[in-house]
């Protein structure tokens, strides 16, 4: 009897860690599972928005029919709609609900010059020289827009107190129009700003990005018969080359983390006329912009030793710039639990099929769609990648922030592979998984005041005495000036 008591109490004793580990679990939050359970009703909806400005097809500031379709959802979904605000017609605030926490998301929705592309696994331009979702933007307005009506719900059930703003910003690509929002005061009394962006993977954003500032430079000379009298031509065109040689002599004596571009826009019509006139657009990063700010001068003086060169005239225009990302780790815990929950994004055997064929087309390796949850990464100091006006809002706010798979692995971003995949069933399963996501760690935004001035007070630490200030000229947007 002894023995059979003793093996008995061994069989407690081994089970009792596994009985409470399985007690300690979490019970699924209620208010986690309802905003699920909204965005999936509302899935179809959202899927026919997204591709309606799929479709549309619209560039920086000129995004009216995109802007309208949001914006006229939001309303219908009960929300208070406030359009042209910041001087730009196309940007938008959706609110509702009032008083504290202010809670914000973001959601851009312009397109890229010249990718317009059908949905295939191939290059195959929908109308041929327009432009195209090369950037996954189709996606993102609707998707945080999905998550701010999931959190409208609770608010107007009872379930959460508090008021939900969704931004609408145009203009992401070229000019960068949270740029002026902020200007406008828009985001001041915001506690914390959530943002996604479709992505290759799925993770936790926490890298800072670059920092980055555009100018125009244009040279002005004099025409002449580029055969018969040169003499008396003074070339715009020869101060451009000039300049463009310049810039790049200079690349060997500027840190690595450092990157210049440049595009002519202009270099002279014809070939048997001295040009009269040049221009060209300069863009300049670094992964700080302590570090941006002197090779922007220095780039910008460079421009008067061109025109002195070729005896003409010359001016720089500002057209605005972005600061890095404050990376707020804090929130990014957070929004990495949430992701961890939700688990990976399962795709069809036609969905990775079709992704595999866009790998091959473009030279990739052809492993297919991948969005497993990985550990939340450490925050680089000098992070390389793109730049975006976001950054500036994490300097006004803190910002939390995250990427979802919209695209197979490896896919060259801002390019035809993007948009065709942002139009099918692959981008519209990453905007779904982004939508979840960002309402989930909403709610433990608005469940949790310890967690939001935990949030706050990172945020604070991190900015220290830095007074914001955007790189934008004085005036309103350039709304008409096009790319």
């Amino acid at each position: 009897m002894r023995k059979i008591y003793l093996s008995a109490l061994g069989l407690i004793l081994v089970a009792s860690p596994l009985l409470a580990q399985k007690k300690a679990a979490p019970k699924p939050d209620p208010l986690k599972q309802s905003v699920q359970q909204t965005i999936d009703s509302r899935f179809p909806d959202m899927t026919e928005l997204s591709d309606k400005i799929w479709a549309f097809e619209e560039i920086a500031f000129q995004e009216t029919q995109s802007s309208a379709a949001l914006s006229a959802y939001a309303e219908h979904l009960g929300f208070k709609v406030t359009r042209g605000v910041g001087e730009i017609p196309t940007a938008f605030v959706a609110e509702y609900g009032s008083g504290s926490p202010i809670i914000g998301i973001m959601g851009e929705f312009d397109g890229l010059p010249g990718l317009s592309q059908n949905k295939v696994p191939f290059k195959s331009p929908l109308h041929e020289g327009a432009p195209g979702h090369g950037c996954g933007h189709n996606l993102f307005g609707v998707a945080s827009l999905g998550a701010a009506s999931a959190i409208k719900d609770l608010i107007a059930e009872g379930k959460l107190k508090g008021t939900i703003r969704f931004y609408g910003t145009p203009a992401e690509e070229k000019y960068f129009g949270k740029l002026w929002m902020i200007r406008a005061g828009l985001m001041d009394d915001v506690d914390v700003m959530m943002d996604w962006h479709p992505a290759d993977e799925t993770k936790t954003e926490v890298q800072k990005g670059l920092a980055l500032v555009d100018f125009i430079v244009e040279f002005k000379g004099q025409a002449a018969h580029a055969s018969g009298d040169p003499w008396n031509g003074r070339s715009a065109s020869d101060a451009l080359e000039l300049y463009t040689t310049g810039i790049n002599y200079y690349r060997e004596h500027i840190k690595p983390t450092v990157r210049i571009h440049y595009h002519i826009q202009d270099g002279g019509q014809v070939v048997n006329v001295v040009p009269d006139y040049s221009r060209l657009w300069v863009r300049v990063r670094d992964t700080s912009r302590e570090g941006l700010i002197p090779v922007w001068k220095q780039v910008e003086k460079m421009a008067e030793g061109a025109a002195i060169m070729a005896n003409v005239s010359h001016e720089v225009k500002l057209v605005s710039g972005v600061h890095e990302i404050l990376v707020n780790r804090t929130g990014s815990a957070v929004m990495q639990k949430n992701l961890e929950n939700l688990g990976p994004i399962s795709y069809t055997a036609e969905e990775q099929e079709f992704a595999k064929k866009i790998q091959e087309a473009t030279g990739k390796p052809q492993i297919g769609l991948v969005s497993q949850i990985k550990p939340m990464e450490e925050t680089q100091e000098h992070s390389m990648g793109g730049s975006t006006d976001v950054g500036d809002v994490s300097w006004v706010v803190p910002t939390i922030r995250m990427g979802a798979t919209t695209a197979p692995n490896g896919t060259p971003w801002h390019s035809w592979a993007v948009v065709a995949s942002g139009g099918m069933s692959i981008g519209h399963k990453g905007m779904g998984y982004a939508a979840k996501a960002l309402a989930m760690t909403m709610v433990d935004l608005y469940q949790n005041e310890a967690l939001r001035n935990e949030i706050k007070a990172e945020f604070k630490q991190k900015k220290g005495d830095y007074v914001y200030k955007g790189i934008i000229p004085d005036g309103p947007p350039p709304l008409k000036a096009g790319y």
